[in-house]
């Protein structure tokens, strides 16, 4: 019988990496035409392996997956995946924890610094003859010795602050498997009240789940120091938007940088894409050729493993080992 691998969903030009990987394995692609879960309970009936981006693998995607050995995602958080059910069933779970490090540390440090030098509204104001019109009035940070702070001290984390060093500046960290007071990779761990209220820039990289659900919200923002820039390259959802979009109006949050939003797309009339002290991208922080060729590849690769019965490089549930379906 055929070994199938179902692609969910994908938002590069073409399946031709991961599909030189998988058909040299003898593994055919079905690829699915949309993200419902109708659509993907149906296709995922007959197939031994499910490879996912964006789309939501659900609970009956999963039961009706009878001959399903992993789900593997094509990124690094697995919040659109049901771990549970999944190892319940012996379904592998896997990730690519570490392909796009430096294409999102440059994104969030290019908000930042575009938002610290008010790149985007000045720009607007000379495309529209404004030359002169231009008051230096707004708050600008000096990035040496400015304080950025990280929220989340993982791979991503610490691979921001390495480049924000280089930059001068001084670096505070808050992330709750860090001991406050501690230091680590040229940061100083703290308390989140201690780093909201002494940095002039923060950075969030950590997962959406329902501890950090709107971790940023009214109460946050009021802590953060008058003049400071957020940004958020991590999950839509960890930000309160409205109080944010108030914050922005008052002139007490400097600026935003969101690569995520919630929902996504954003509602047309959301105050914040009406703000100029604030920048909005699609999702796109993960992405150069270079990250997604690897993305795909190592992604395929995993999938190619666990089908022939060797543990993943980057398993989530290790808890389905010893009964997973896949052998391992």
């Amino acid at each position: 019988m055929t070994t199938k691998v179902l692609i969910t969903d994908y938002v590069w030009p073409s399946t031709d990496p991961e599909r030189e990987v998988l058909e040299a394995a003898g593994i055919e692609l079905v690829i699915a035409p949309d993200t419902s879960e109708s659509t993907l309970a149906d296709l995922a009936k007959d197939v031994d392996a499910i490879m996912f981006c964006f789309a939501q693998v659900t609970e009956k995607v999963l039961e009706t997956a009878t001959n399903c050995k992993i789900t593997a995602r094509y990124g690094i958080g697995v919040d659109n995946v049901d771990i549970v059910k999944a190892t319940e069933l012996g379904i592998v779970v896997t990730n690519v924890p570490d392909y796009c490090m430096d294409e999102v540390t440059d994104h969030a440090l290019g908000m930042i610094l575009a938002l610290n030098r008010r790149l985007v509204p000045h720009t607007t104001n000379v495309v529209a003859g404004g030359w002169n019109d231009v008051v230096l009035n707004q708050p600008m940070h000096r990035t040496r010795g400015a304080t950025l702070g990280i929220v989340g001290f993982g791979r991503i984390g610490r691979a921001l602050a390495a480049k924000a060093i280089g930059f001068g500046m001084n670096i505070l960290t808050y992330d709750p498997l860090v001991e406050a007071g501690s230091k680590l990779d040229g940061a100083q761990a703290v308390s989140l009240d201690e780093l909201l209220r002494k940095s002039d820039f923060i950075s969030l990289h950590v997962p959406l789940i329902p501890a950090t659900q709107n971790m940023i919200s009214e109460t946050e923002l009021a802590k953060m120091k008058p003049g400071s820039i957020i940004v958020n390259c991590a999950r839509g959802g960890l930000i309160d938007e409205d109080a944010l979009a108030l914050s922005l109006a008052s002139g007490h949050t400097a600026g935003a940088g969101l690569d995520v939003v919630e929902p996504a797309p954003p509602d047309p009339s959301s105050t914040l894409l009406n703000q100029e002290n604030v920048i909005i991208t699609p999702h796109t922080a993960f992405f150069s050729q270079a990250s997604t060729l690897e993305l795909e590849r190592r992604t395929a690769e995993e999938v190619v493993r666990v089908l022939a019965g060797k543990t993943p490089e980057n398993l989530i549930n290790p808890d389905v080992l010893g009964k997973a379906r896949s052998g391992i």
